[in-house]
């Protein structure tokens, strides 16, 4: 079967690396389906991997695309967990910047079919990136306060949405005074401008409120403000780098305040965790979706035909929402 495909052929700028083409599908064998793709994100960490710059990298040519979300077409004959017109997507599995993709069935989550297609799509990395942040580092109950930088990105307005429905209260770190009111309008508490020592800020808008947690995905001086915005034996857990610092703190918040430093990576949860638990997360993580209306900002979409554009799209740091490709 003959299908088109983002090819990468090395790693280096998108523009001159990324390759749409038309690919040959392998025959379908008993234990896969035959998947039809609909919509995939652009995420920082697509073009990390395009660049290089990743921190696992897959062997070239590869087809990119962390996530994104399907209807299955066909199915091979030992299937009987799966059925045409299911809606998929792919936790850790790279590949969705294609039309058609064959898949194993153990790599595939079923979803309601009445999903939204292009939130479904950014279902399998950033919604459980935030829920695992909030769920597995501190003890949050309703009332407490958490802090993140980033609180813009697609995962800083899961956290804000999740954290609401948690009746957490969220301090939320931002570069530009226009996403202010946005945030609030989604749920955020408080939303501060980045600015040197904005932790004797957050100290003063929340009333020098014990914060638990602490979420960084920026690194540097921010980092440190978020470290230094944290209760005695508070956590910070870092799941990005936007920043390209590295994260560096005092002496006295280790000596004095037992702060403690951690890292998430959600491949590396993806590929330690029991199926059933990851199933069941999806699940729990669909209903509070959709029961609390929660989503996340699309600023455009773009044919996966247009995949130059769209990536130099999603390469700019001012935008309000998720760059998507879709494959109607």
């Amino acid at each position: 079967m003959k299908s088109h495909a983002v090819i990468l052929k090395e790693f280096g700028e998108p523009k001159k690396v990324l390759f749409y083409q038309e690919i040959n599908l392998p025959g379908l064998s008993a234990n896969q389906v035959l998947v039809e793709m609909k919509a995939a994100p652009i995420n920082p960490a697509d073009i990390n991997l395009v660049e290089g710059k990743y921190g696992i990298l897959p062997e070239l040519p590869a087809v990119p695309g962390n996530e994104g979300l399907g209807i299955v077409a066909e199915t091979g004959k030992n299937i009987t967990n799966f059925s045409k017109g299911d809606t998929v997507i792919f936790p850790n599995q790279l590949g969705a910047w294609s039309r058609h993709r064959i898949c194993e069935t153990h790599s595939l989550i079923k979803v309601k079919n009445s999903c939204d297609l292009l939130q479904g799509a950014m279902l399998a990395v950033n919604p459980p990136t935030a829920w695992r942040l909030l769920n597995d580092f501190v003890e949050l109950e309703p009332g407490d306060w958490i802090i993140q930088n980033a609180a813009n990105s697609s995962v800083g307005q899961l956290i804000i949405q999740f954290a609401k429905s948690k009746r957490v209260k969220t301090v939320n770190i931002v570069r530009r005074a226009s996403l202010i009111q946005e945030l609030k309008d989604i749920g955020a508490d408080i939303v501060i401008i980045d600015q040197k020592q904005f932790s004797r800020v957050v100290k003063k808008e929340t009333d020098n409120a014990e914060i638990k947690l602490g979420i960084n995905a920026v690194g540097g001086q921010s980092a440190k403000e978020i470290a230094k915005s944290l209760v005695i034996k508070g956590k910070m857990v870092t799941y990005g780098a936007m920043g390209m610092e590295p994260v560096t703190v005092g002496n006295a918040l280790l000596i004095f305040k037992n702060i403690s430093f951690h890292g998430f990576w959600i491949s590396a949860w993806f590929k330690n965790t029991d199926s059933t638990v990851i199933a069941n997360m999806f699940n729990k993580i669909s209903d509070i979706i959709q029961q609390n209306n929660i989503a996340v900002s699309i600023e455009k979409c773009y044919p996966l035909d247009h995949i130059h554009h769209a990536v130099t799209h999603a390469q700019k740091s001012k935008r309000n929402g998720k760059i998507m490709l879709t494959m109607e």
